[in-house]
C-alpha cells in the first residue's frame, strides 16, 4: 500500500502555505494583536481560498474532501499560526455535522457567513463564540464559555485530531525559526549554529517532528475510515505531536537566548498557540491513558502482524 499523499493533495497544502505566508506573516500577528484580534478581510480571504467549504460536501456547495486533507491544511493553519478558527469552524464542526446528516446550513458556512462553535465535555469552551468571554495563554484565541456542550467521542476525536496536525505545523515553523536564528547569532565569533551540542538539539527537535507527522496523518486516514481503532491512533497523534511542539518551544526558546520568552521575538506567538492547543481536547495525560487502556487492555493488539494486516 502506498501511504504518500498524492500530487493534488500536496499541492492543495502548498498552496494555502504559500497564501497564508504572504499574507499572515509576523506584522499582522502583532496588528492583530494590538487591536483586536480579527480582522475580516483575512477571513473573507480564507472564504475565497475555499477553505470555509474544504469539508462541505459537493451538494451543499463545498469541495467535499476528506479529513486526510483537512490535516495537512489544519497543519499549515498550525505553520502560519492562523489567527482566525477556520480549523474550529471547518475542520472540526463542519465534519462532526455531516458525520451526523446535519447539512442544512453548510451553505452558509462555504459562504463565510456561518460559524460553528463546537464545545465537548473535556474542552468546555468555543472558539470565537457568543458567551462569555475566557482568558486562553494565547491572546490571539477568542475563547468562550459555551452555553452547551456534547459528549459525543467522535467530535472529541475530531478536536483532538486537527489539534495534533496544528500542533505538528507549529513545530514546523518553531525549528525553522530556531535555525534561522541559530545562523545569526554568534558566540566566540561564530554561528551558535556551528556548536555540536546545539545541532544535537535542533536535529532531536526534527526527528520528532518527523516521527508525529506519519503519526497524525495515520490517525486521520483512520478517522476518514472509521475504523474501530481510530480513536487510540487519535490519542498517539495528539500525544506524538505535543511531544514534539513542547521539546520544539523549549529548544528554540534556548537557541534564542530565553529572548523566545519575550514580546519582541516573534516566536512568543507559535509558542504561546503550542501551549495552547496541547491542553485542548484532551491534554496529554488523557490521551496516554487512552493508548495505555487499549495496548495494555488488550483492546489493539500490538504488532507488525496486527499493525499492517
Amino acid at each position: 500500500m502506498d501511504f504518500r499523499f498524492s500530487d493534488d493533495q500536496l499541492t492543495l497544502a502548498e498552496g494555502v502555505r504559500d497564501y497564508l505566508a504572504g499574507t499572515h506573516g509576523p506584522e499582522v500577528l502583532r496588528r492583530l494583536d494590538e487591536q483586536g484580534n480579527r480582522d475580516p478581510a483575512i477571513w473573507q480571504g480564507l472564504v475565497d481560498m475555499g477553505l470555509t467549504g474544504l469539508c462541505v460536501p459537493e451538494a451543499q456547495g463545498g469541495l467535499g474532501v476528506g479529513l486526510p486533507e483537512a490535516a495537512l491544511i489544519a497543519a499549515e493553519c498550525g505553520r502560519a499560526c492562523l489567527a482566525e478558527p477556520l480549523v474550529d469552524t471547518a475542520f472540526v464542526g463542519v465534519p462532526w455535522l455531516v458525520a451526523q446528516g446535519k447539512l442544512d446550513g453548510l451553505e452558509d458556512v462555504v459562504a463565510g457567513t456561518r460559524r460553528v462553535p463546537v464545545a465537548h465535555a473535556i474542552n468546555p469552551w468555543e472558539a470565537d463564540g457568543a458567551g462569555a468571554a475566557l482568558t486562553s495563554v494565547d491572546p490571539l484565541r477568542n475563547l468562550t464559555a459555551a452555553g452547551q456542550t456534547s459528549d459525543d467521542p467522535h467530535l472529541l476525536n475530531l478536536g483532538a485530531l486537527m489539534s495534533a496536525a496544528q500542533l505538528v505545523g507549529l513545530a514546523d515553523a518553531m525549528l525553522h525559526q530556531a535555525v534561522e536564528y541559530a545562523k545569526i547569532r554568534t558566540q566566540f565569533g561564530q554561528p551558535v549554529g556551528a556548536f555540536q551540542g546545539l545541532k544535537h538539539q535542533l536535529a532531536s527537535c526534527s526527528v520528532a517532528i518527523e516521527f508525529a507527522k506519519p503519526v497524525v496523518w495515520r490517525a486521520a486516514q483512520a478517522m476518514q475510515d472509521r475504523l474501530d481503532s481510530a480513536p487510540v491512533h487519535v490519542s498517539h497523534a495528539k500525544v506524538a505531536a505535543s511531544d514534539a511542539a513542547m521539546l520544539t518551544a523549549e529548544t528554540a526558546i534556548q537557541v534564542h537566548g530565553a529572548m523566545g520568552y519575550t514580546y519582541e521575538v516573534d516566536l512568543h506567538f507559535w509558542m504561546k498557540r503550542s501551549w495552547a492547543l496541547c491542553g485542548a481536547w484532551g491534554d496529554r495525560a488523557y490521551h496516554l491513558k487512552r493508548v495505555d487502556d487499549a495496548v495494555l487492555g488488550g483492546t489493539l493488539p500490538i504488532g507488525p502482524e496486527h499493525t499492517f494486516a
